[in-house]
């Protein structure tokens, strides 16, 4: 926790520590033919890299990141066998900013998206906020996903965060949009998440910023869900161009048949 706050000098600082401060580039040569793409949904473009066949799975990245943050995995899951969409959530990565951001938002384009490109019941992996997208789209439009992965979400705000952190957060209204739609949202309850029919595998880091015990709220309260917390790991440490991460999705891939 230490390491992770440590030279922050602003909530946008702190909001980028939250979810993408383990996160780099990749530099592994792509195997497989792929290409780059804007989909146009809700009035926004969101810029996303598609690689591989099969099965459709959605990576989503978590605050201020991009898509970049999850190359390792799209390339890995593209070899396994999936046809791998790696999207820029409204507003971040290569798309231009915007003014405020909302996870109900994020949650519609994704559906849009999925809409757009003609996917049946695509499975969903995501990071911290993309994670909580994940979420939001399922309890929005149930039935819409084949099966959720998530790594780091969070339903609601206070009571989900280690204190030291959510003390940090929480101390004083941000200007930054990003760092306001961490300290308001997400806004989902235990009931919504009841609905969520979709096997859903939700985990966090040992060391993580979400409280084990939010995780295993999580995963404990979705009817076909489950909860893992990884050992020794934070909250991105396992997730960032991390090799750890695609065991863990293709394993529950296994688990459910997808």
């Amino acid at each position: 926790m230490k390491n992770i706050l440590s030279g922050l000098s602003a909530l946008l600082a702190l909001s980028i520590a939250f979810s993408a401060s383990s996160c780099g580039s990749s530099n592994a040569v792509n195997e497989y033919k792929s290409y780059t793409a804007t989909a146009h949904v809700n009035s926004v473009g969101l810029f996303y890299a598609a690689e591989g066949e099969g099965k459709p799975v959605i990576l989503l990245h978590g605050n201020g990141g991009s898509h970049n943050d999850l190359e390792t995995t799209q390339r890995e899951l593209a070899q396994a066998g999936y046809m791998v969409y790696a999207l820029d959530s409204r507003g971040q990565g290569a798309n231009p900013r915007l003014p405020e951001y909302h996870y109900k938002d994020m949650a519609s384009d994704v559906y849009e998206f999925i809409r757009l490109e003609g996917l049946e019941k695509p499975a969903v992996f995501g990071f911290s906020d993309g994670g909580n997208i994940a979420l939001q789209l399922e309890v929005m439009y149930p039935g819409t996903l084949g099966a959720i992965v998530t790594g780091g979400a969070n339903i609601f705000v206070e009571g989900s965060l280690v204190p030291d952190f959510e003390r940090e957060l929480l101390a004083e209204p941000s200007t930054e949009p990003l760092v306001i739609m961490l300290q308001t949202e997400p806004n989902m309850t235990v009931e919504d998440i009841k609905t969520i029919k979709c096997p859903a595998l939700i985990m966090s880091g040992e060391h993580d910023l979400i409280l084990a015990d939010h995780t295993r709220l999580i995963g404990e309260n979705i009817p076909n869900g489950e909860a893992r917390i990884i050992p020794g790991e934070d909250h991105g440490s396992y997730i960032c161009n991390s090799p750890k991460l695609t065991p863990l999705i293709l394993g529950f891939f296994d688990e459910i048949g997808y």
